[in-house]
């Protein structure tokens, strides 16, 4: 299944948590999306079949002009072949979110919105430099909905100095009752060149312990659970038949394109890495040059990202095609590991297929290191 990334290097102000590639000036985003142009161009033999999920990210997507919004639009189209019944993807944050942006969204063709809610708590979201409020939160839920959008995902964080139990649980239900079909949870996770990991390197930075952030995970699977939501993946939740088809594709290993400052690609048996500075993007495609460097995965490179990213999900590593396609008997490799955690309750395995149980999605990430070659 063919997907499509762009990368939209643009935000109104840089969170505190986030290490993502951007830039908050705002005033080049036609020489950007002459670039993204130019790139798509270049890379038409990248992808053959039929586009089944375009997924705009970034940064931040939806501060992007209705102009160029539709010139890239047109470039997809012209260049590729887009599915009947594909997925259209956009990042949005919940301040760009009005009726006439919503509109403009509509009219280029996209069919699902994920909004970087975070909280509905006016302390937490400043606290994370959010540029938004919960009131601006809770508005643009109303007007996706007026607006006629109904595949909706929503972000949250949890483990945030401050965030209590009881304020996570109203934070979740809140979420819930605005009838998303897919929701997104993240514990937050301290990166070295953020403002928080200066803040922690200074000693100014109060972190969560394991306990309470694990007791906020649990609540998170107790509640998405009793609303009816499946747990395909660690961090992401849906209703059922609403998976991220764009993201289940990363997780599948299937090929992808990545367009844009930092994006990725994926062809099978190689990654592609583009540039992760605007200027030189921008002046590499002026010159007809794609910005990228790329890595042949070995065999081992194979094995581990099958096992990093299937585990994590409802579908689990298929340990016969581990054996078949990989060359990798996982069971002669690890049996003993794994026959430990299957008596402890952190692993199943049935029809050849392991995967985390509830309980062992607590420590998804020592044991799949420990999987691994």
């Amino acid at each position: 299944m063919a997907g499509l990334y762009l990368h939209i290097p643009f935000c109104k102000q840089a969170c505190y948590y986030c290490d993502f590639h951007f830039s908050t000036d705002p005033h080049r985003q036609v020489e950007m999306t002459n670039a993204l142009i130019q790139e798509i161009e270049l890379q038409k033999e990248f992808i053959k079949a039929p586009l089944q999920t375009v997924y705009l990210g970034g940064g931040t997507p939806s501060l992007l002009h209705a102009k160029d919004l539709g010139r890239l639009f047109h470039a997809i189209r012209s260049t590729f072949s887009l599915a009947s019944e594909a997925e259209i993807t956009l990042e949005a944050n919940p301040d760009d979110l009005t009726p006439k942006k919503l509109d403009e969204f509509g009219d280029v063709g996209i069919n699902r919105l994920s909004i970087g809610i975070q909280s509905f708590d006016d302390a937490l979201l400043h606290y994370l430099h959010r540029a938004h409020d919960a009131a601006a939160a809770h508005q643009c839920l109303k007007d996706v909905a007026a607006a006629g959008f109904t595949n909706i995902s929503l972000d949250l964080i949890y483990a945030i100095p401050g965030l209590s139990l009881e304020l996570w649980e109203t934070t979740l239900k809140k979420a819930i009752s605005y009838q998303p079909t897919h929701l997104s949870a993240y514990s937050l996770t301290i990166e070295e060149k953020t403002v928080f990991g200066h803040w922690k390197k200074k000693g100014k930075l109060t972190l969560v312990d394991e306990e309470p952030a694990a007791k906020q995970f649990e609540l998170l699977q107790s509640v998405m659970d009793i609303s009816g939501f499946e747990q395909y993946e660690i961090s992401n939740f849906c209703r059922p038949g609403h998976y991220s088809r764009h993201n289940s594709n990363y997780w599948k290993q299937e090929p992808y394109l990545g367009i844009g400052p930092s994006a990725h690609s994926y062809d099978g048996s190689n990654r592609y890495f583009n540039v992760k500075n605007n200027a030189l993007y921008v002046k590499s495609l002026a010159e007809g040059r794609l910005p990228v460097e790329s890595e042949h995965l070995t065999s081992e490179n194979k094995i581990n990202e099958y096992i990093l990213t299937r585990l994590r999900t409802t579908w689990g590593c298929d340990l016969q095609f581990l054996q078949d396609s990989l060359n990798d008997d996982l069971l002669a490799r690890r049996g003993s590991y794994i026959d430990l955690h299957l008596h402890d309750g952190l692993l199943t395995l049935t029809n050849r297929v392991l995967r985390l149980t509830r309980k062992g999605k607590l420590l998804a990430d020592k044991i799949t290191e420990d999987l691994m070659v």
